[in-house]
């Protein structure tokens, strides 16, 4: 049939994974580096030691999380930020970077929020994404607050 996929559509039961031992692991949403637990969706900020020449420097990315990717030693994490005149800029960081010093949360992510990937926020502006995560806390919150069960009068 023209126009239908012959695989199912991705929902939240997709993020589980059947590994080659039998075990079923999740996808990467979370990772905890440095004893830091950050996930897909969180604003962080990564402090890098850079050594040029004779000094040494500290410098600070902060963004947002769009992806995390992979699997160990070559598990990697996107950071994304917005820079002067408007323009995205999109830092791609290895976990086992030895040059990583710390890893600050500043925002985190909400529990709503349902793909592992976040490419669409590139196209949005940072109030949009604002408005998208402010959405999906909401929703978080009411699956978490038990029905009420209306009864008829008799």
């Amino acid at each position: 049939m023209p126009g239908t996929r012959p695989w199912p559509r991705a929902s939240q039961a997709s993020l589980k994974v059947a590994l080659s031992d039998g075990t079923i692991a999740h996808m990467a949403i979370k990772i905890i580096l440095k004893e830091v637990e950050f996930g897909v969706g969180d604003r962080i900020r990564v402090h890098q030691k850079i050594k040029e020449g004779d000094k040494n420097r500290e410098s600070i990315f902060e963004g947002m999380v769009l992806k995390i990717k992979g699997r160990n030693p070559g598990k990697t994490f996107t950071v994304r930020r917005i820079g002067e005149a408007g323009i995205g800029i999109e830092k791609i960081f290895p976990i086992e970077l030895p040059s990583i010093e710390k890893i600050v949360v500043v925002k985190k992510g909400t529990e709503g929020i349902k793909r592992a990937k976040l490419y669409y926020t590139r196209t949005k502006s940072p109030t949009e994404v604002d408005l998208i995560f402010r959405r999906a806390s909401t929703r978080a919150n009411e699956a978490s607050k038990p029905k009420k069960v209306l009864r008829k009068k008799r």
